[in-house]
């Protein structure tokens, strides 16, 4: 048996429903590129896999490294002036953190998203409990599915990577929590489309609700 003594989270489509506000800056961007806006549920399945692969599709892939960096930059800038507006906790998520907080577990976030992004989310985010580290995209040199950042956030929390949980909605979530030694969990609820099978995927356990990882926690 191993005792679980810090539990990581993905940001996007794993602790926060981020998903409504990037399609909204999307469809802004979109509008002023004279292209077709997109639906919800169209935009959601990338959201866990970053602003470039919702570009790719959304331009359909065929514009330079040029021409994508500037659409980047102008994506990341109207996502910036409404990057909580309709964003919330995934149900669950609140609860999750009552049980950690009273098992005295800490809790944090391993994301790819920028540290100007995350913390803007955090800071206008309500949790119960604050997180005992926050690791992001650019916080080091290598991101997910390296597993650098998971082991960083191990060193921050001061807790072997082995007493570590990491959950996650991307594969790529699953391949850095099992190089860095942790135990992985596939947030089934989180941001993956129907092609994709989380139980085909390299990870210990698979959750439906946030909620379920306290069954985990022994």
């Amino acid at each position: 048996m191993i005792t679980i003594k810090a539990v990581f989270l993905d940001l996007d489509g794993t602790l926060l429903d981020t998903a409504k506000d990037m399609t909204d800056a999307l469809n802004k961007l979109l509008v002023e590129e004279n292209m077709p806006q997109l639906t919800y549920n169209q935009v959601r399945i990338y959201v866990s896999k970053g602003a470039d692969a919702i570009l790719r599709y959304a331009f359909n892939e065929n514009v330079d490294d040029k021409e994508t960096q500037r659409l980047r930059n102008r994506y990341l800038k109207l996502y910036k002036e409404m990057i909580c507006v309709k964003t919330k906790p995934f149900d669950g998520i609140p609860m999750l953190l009552k049980i950690l907080l009273e098992k005295n577990i800490p809790w944090g976030v391993v994301t790819n998203k920028s540290e100007e992004l995350t913390h803007s989310l955090l800071a206008k985010t309500s949790f119960v409990s604050e997180p005992s580290c926050v690791v992001c995209g650019d916080t080091l040199k290598q991101k997910k599915p390296d597993p650098k950042p998971l082991m960083h956030a191990a060193e921050l929390v001061k807790i072997p990577p082995n007493n570590c949980i990491y959950v996650g909605d991307d594969i790529r979530d699953m391949q850095a929590g099992n190089s860095a030694g942790m135990l992985t969990l596939a947030a089934a609820y989180g941001y993956i489309s129907d092609e994709e099978d989380v139980r085909e995927w390299p990870a210990d356990g698979i959750v439906h609700n946030p909620v379920d990882v306290n069954n985990w926690l022994r």
